[in-house]
């Protein structure tokens, strides 16, 4: 029974600081435009390239999570201060990765990503090709 509220005890005090998060106000930029519509609409551009990293199928622009919302405050606050858009993904993907771009980039990890499709349909010419040559021998 003791070990029993211990492990339940431990869980919850695990929960705790997950909890917190969302409880939290969120970040004065995080549902607020820009004042200047040609700032709000570099970073609303920017935005919807940015992947939410909690939600993963939707941009920093469409999720409601409240790390998309700290995420939206950081890009407009950034742009607020002039700091160009691609310096400000650069910041983004340096902190979470390269996940959180949908702008992927081709480097020494990532390249097979972009090698291995154009194999296959290398490969798959290759076959049809030599089929079509073989069914032209027979044909003849």
């Amino acid at each position: 029974m003791r070990q029993l509220f211990a492990t339940l005890l431990a869980l919850l005090s695990l929960a705790v600081p997950l909890a917190a998060q969302d409880s939290l106000p969120p970040a004065p930029y995080a549902y607020q435009q820009l004042d200047d519509p040609a700032q709000e609409a570099r970073a609303q551009a920017l935005m919807e390239t940015l992947r939410c990293l909690k939600c993963q199928s939707q941009s920093i622009a469409d999720s409601d999570a409240p790390m998309a919302g700290d995420m939206r405050h950081q890009v407009r606050t950034r742009i607020a201060a002039g700091e160009e858009p691609e310096a400000i993904r650069a910041w983004l993907v340096e902190r979470y990765g390269d996940y959180v771009s949908y702008a992927p980039t081709v480097s020494e990890t990532t390249w097979p990503l972009f090698a291995v499709p154009l194999l296959i349909v290398l490969v798959a010419m290759l076959l049809l090709w030599r089929r079509m040559g073989r069914r032209k021998e027979k044909a003849a």
